[in-house]
């Protein structure tokens, strides 16, 4: 009787278990600030990894505002979905508020220390400080990224808005947040990287 009902469920548990899941730890260049959900940068990536055949979830976990305190604070449940590539891009707000660069490197030293404890892949997104800080900051908070891409031998993106930064026409009236276009860009910049750690290829 229940065996035609069955058959479904079980089809879809299979393929769920056959998805690869992507975590995006981020802030609002990820989340989709000013954006619909289906522009965001999580759902453009996931659109672009399917059309070229991969079976994948990405997973959008950017919160408008966060710092890498945020980010550290919630990565128990972040992680609760058992990613096994996890995107952290996170470190913008910290250098928008002229937070102590040590206190940022600390905070993502301790993410990728435990996102790496529990056997995930790890593709760091970095970020630029505003030039205005000056160069004592910002050359500080620049060389948090490849520093600790270094240390821990995880896949590097030196600047998330590569490209689309300085570029109105890629971003959104405050000047700071991709649109839709520039989300596009990102994606099909980072896309050959993602593959490559997809494939297993550091």
């Amino acid at each position: 009787m229940f065996a035609g009902l069955l058959l479904p469920v079980a089809a879809v548990a299979a393929e769920n278990r056959a998805e690869t899941r992507i975590l995006v730890l981020g802030d609002s260049l990820s989340a989709g600030y000013g954006l619909t959900a289906a522009e965001a940068f999580p759902a453009q990536l996931e659109q672009a990894l399917r059309q070229s055949g991969q079976a994948v979830r990405v997973i959008n976990a950017g919160v408008s505002g966060d710092t890498t305190a945020g980010g550290l604070a919630r990565l128990d449940w972040a992680r609760a979905e058992r990613p096994q590539l996890v995107i952290v891009q996170l470190g913008a707000n910290d250098a928008l508020r002229g937070l102590d660069p040590e206190q940022a490197r600390a905070n993502l030293d301790a993410i990728l220390t435990r996102l790496l404890r529990e056997g995930m892949q790890v593709l760091l997104a970095g970020m630029h400080a505003p030039r205005n800080l000056g160069p004592s900051y910002y050359t500080k908070f620049d060389r948090i990224y490849g520093d600790l891409a270094k240390k821990h031998r995880v896949a590097l993106d030196p600047f998330f808005l590569e490209g689309v930064a300085l570029r109105p026409e890629l971003n959104q009236a405050d000047g700071l947040h991709p649109n839709a276009r520039g989300v596009a860009v990102i994606v099909r910049r980072l896309l050959p990287r993602v593959r490559e750690l997809l494939a297993g290829r550091p």
